[in-house]
Parts: C-alpha cells; sequence; structure tokens
C-alpha cells in the first residue's frame, strides 16, 4: 500500500495537508529539515477509520523559523511517508 502525506499550505501557523492510505492510529509528525529531529508537538494521530483525508494542524509557538516537513509513522512507529519540505518564517 503506498502511503502518502500532501503540504498544501502553512498560513497563519496553520499547516493544511492531505493524506492517502493512512490506517488508524498512524501518527503525522513535524520533522525538523536540518537536524531531523522529531519535534514533540504537534503530533497528529489518525482517528478516522477512512484512509483518506486532510488534516489541519496548529503549529505552537515554541515552533521556531527553519524547514521542516510532515512525516507520517504506522502504529509500530515505522516511517511510512513523508510530505514535500515548507519552511516557518
Amino acid at each position: 500500500m503506498n502511503s502518502a502525506i500532501n503540504f498544501i499550505e502553512l498560513d497563519n501557523r496553520v499547516i493544511s495537508a492531505t493524506y492517502r492510505n493512512l490506517m488508524v492510529r498512524a501518527k503525522v509528525v513535524l520533522v525538523d529539515k536540518l537536524s531531523g529531529a522529531v519535534l514533540a508537538e504537534p503530533v497528529t494521530i489518525i482517528t478516522s477509520t477512512m484512509p483518506n483525508g486532510a488534516l489541519r494542524i496548529r503549529l505552537p509557538e515554541a515552533i521556531r523559523a527553519g524547514v521542516y516537513f510532515l512525516q507520517a509513522r504506522n502504529a509500530h512507529g515505522e516511517d511510512i511517508a513523508h510530505s514535500a519540505e515548507f519552511c516557518v518564517a
């Protein structure tokens, strides 16, 4: 199964994205591109039984300017998809 997460836009510190083939309990995390570090917040857990959908993720004020991407992990913690990179100003 080909899972995907597609970054759409970042507006007023809210990320909009769509996903395909993510199952219940999959996690979507924010990753700092430069360090490769997975940020503790925000973490979004897929709760829909439908494998396709959309996400809106509000960035906490603690998130600094930089280049990031979204990463999807299955219920076992394995990386299954990541989005395009985007800049937080």
